[in-house]
């Protein structure tokens, strides 16, 4: 509501052109590094996605970026094959020689650069600039060109030499925040100011220094610029650039402004590149996040089972996600009747009480209970025995090194309390011993298989316990628990076992 009403006061672009250079600055991450055959591989992905251009590498660098960038322009992709170069005729021939159609050129012209790095005047700078521009335009490429610091150069320096360079024939003006220093407003302003005396259309390229790459390109776009560079995930060197799939669906969902990008495609790209580089998504990544389209307050469930845009600005399907319900502490009795209707899970409203229960308590703990948890929860409560002529009043175990495992039960038999204490060869086999002994006091009922399963992985996996119990007469019955302590679990599906030889008897 409110950014349609903000939208009104703009003049945004219709269309924006998507750079991605998730193939140069994105293996700038550090510990990253992608070979030849990996870069073929995502150049792939990246053009299935639709982006307008990709920075497949600084050509200039290794033979091995050079034949990057050749075998890349071998597959015939839609999207233009752009190499990096420094304002130097050596990297400028090193990215014509491998015969892509856009070169991006930069140097950098903030005091801190011309100063400490280049040692350079604002002269020498600008002429080197306006002669690279020149030699690209000669051999019939496009030409992008990056006054590296920019955010930080005099701005009428920074004036003057983009419009040196574009009266030398640059296709594509970009201002780089080489180290992640703007805000929004100030991005607006400088953009805006650049626009009034550039003709050519202007690219931004944001790093994430401040967490702001996303919304500084953002307003870039809203002052003018029609181009921006990204990268899946927001790889890149330090903190990162701005996120490709965040710019994308902000420009789509917020603004109406169109990409060429297929948004449906947006996780299994981010994903795909995720397994390539090994830099792994935090769960609450903006849009291709684990999380993105996951609810556990029972509030919020409730919601979003209602209607989904009471809790989702975007639908999941539009990313090429999927809604996810996780249940825990907060989850409410909606969501977890909602998950037991999508697997076909018919409880009574007894069982149903017993499940819900179960489910608060592991969140207290601080268990997240997953799809499976639920299921194995509820089939053992759909597979109880119906009269629990045998009940676990309680029980104490004791083990450990040079200890012998000790286990202590106290059961109520048909309204008589009984306990016992038997040894074992660990802590389950001595409290199954103790109902045995206290059970064959009126029933011979002896253990045939025991079975025990982890659910999930992970060291708070809940154990689901199988066994079959049987007597003297042939009756045999199974038993089974879903619980996070194993000892408990396999008490609970000995005594199920047990009421239902009993039951049938």
């Amino acid at each position: 509501m409110y950014v349609e009403t903000v939208k009104k006061t703009m003049k945004l672009p219709k269309t924006v052109r998507i750079l991605d250079t998730t193939l140069r600055d994105g293996e700038q991450t550090p510990g990253v590094a992608i070979t030849v055959d990996e870069k073929i591989r995502i150049a792939k992905k990246l053009d299935k996605l639709g982006v307008d251009t990709m920075e497949v590498g600084f050509p200039a660098s290794s033979p091995g970026e050079m034949r990057a960038a050749r075998e890349i322009l071998k597959l015939g992709l839609n999207s233009q094959i752009c190499g990096l170069a420094r304002v130097l005729r050596s990297d400028l021939d090193a990215a014509i020689d491998t015969g892509v159609d856009y070169i991006h050129t930069f140097i950098g012209t903030s005091p801190l650069h011309r100063e400490y790095k280049l040692k350079m005047s604002q002269e020498e700078i600008l002429n080197k600039s306006v002669e690279s521009i020149e030699y690209i335009k000669d051999h019939g490429i496009t030409a992008e060109f990056s006054a590296e610091d920019a955010t930080r150069t005099e701005f009428s320096y920074l004036k003057e030499i983009y419009n040196a360079v574009e009266e030398a024939g640059v296709d594509y003006i970009n201002v780089p925040d080489t180290v992640g220093v703007m805000v929004p407003a100030s991005m607006r302003w400088i953009i805006s100011e650049i626009k009034k005396t550039i003709k050519v259309p202007i690219s931004v390229h944001c790093h994430d220094d401040f967490g702001m790459a996303v919304a500084n390109s953002l307003s870039a776009v809203e002052a003018g610029a029609s181009q921006v560079h990204v990268t899946i995930n927001g790889l890149g060197e330090r903190a990162g650039n701005a996120s490709l799939e965040e710019v994308v669906m902000a420009l789509t969902s917020q603004y109406n402004i169109k990409t060429n990008i297929n948004t449906k495609l947006l996780v299994d790209t981010s994903e795909f590149v995720s397994r390539i580089t090994g830099i792994k998504m935090p769960p609450n990544k903006a849009i291709v996040g684990e999380n993105a389209f996951a609810h556990e307050a029972g509030i919020h469930v409730h919601g979003v089972l209602q209607k989904a845009e009471t809790y989702e600005p975007i639908t999941p399907e539009m990313v090429g996600h999927t809604r996810r319900i996780v249940l825990g502490k907060h989850t409410g009795a909606n969501a977890i009747k909602a998950k037991l209707e999508e697997y076909g899970i018919e409880l009574n409203k007894d069982q149903f009480c017993k499940v819900f229960d179960q489910i608060k308590k592991l969140g207290d703990k601080g268990k997240c209970v997953t799809d499976a948890d639920l299921k194995a929860m509820s089939e053992t409560v759909l597979g109880r025995a119906q009269k629990e002529i045998v009940k676990l009043e309680g029980f104490s175990v004791m083990t450990g090194d040079n200890v012998m495992p000790t286990a202590t039960v106290k059961l109520n038999i048909d309204g008589t309390i009984k306990t016992a204490a038997k040894t074992g060869v660990g802590p389950v086999d001595a409290a199954i011993n103790a109902i045995q002994s206290l059970v064959g006091e009126t029933a011979d009922i002896e253990l045939k298989e025991y079975n025990i399963e982890a659910i999930t992985g992970g060291t708070n996996a809940l154990a689901e316990v199988f066994v079959i119990m049987g007597d003297n007469n042939g009756n045999r019955a199974t038993g089974r628990s879903t619980t996070d302590d194993v000892v408990l679990a396999s008490v609970e599906a000995v005594l199920d076992s047990i009421n239902k030889i009993l039951i049938e008897r």
